[in-house]
């Protein structure tokens, strides 16, 4: 029974292929990161707590080391 369950639930959807499709309009010269590494921090920062970019950062930078 358990085996027709899994089969029946939806594909899971990772926040990569989520935005996948997510132009990235930055200069070429100035990108440090990848878009999806800035925007999955920019989401998990969020879900932490984070209400402003200088608090993103912070998250970002702590979670790096």
């Amino acid at each position: 029974m358990r085996q027709n369950l899994e089969m029946k639930l939806p594909p899971k959807i990772t926040i990569a292929n989520y935005f996948k499709d997510l132009e990235d309009k930055r200069v070429e010269r100035t990108k440090k990161h990848k878009l999806i590494d800035t925007v999955t921090i920019a989401i998990c920062a969020v879900i932490c707590g984070a209400d402003s970019w200088v608090l993103i950062e912070a998250y970002g930078k702590i979670k790096h080391s």
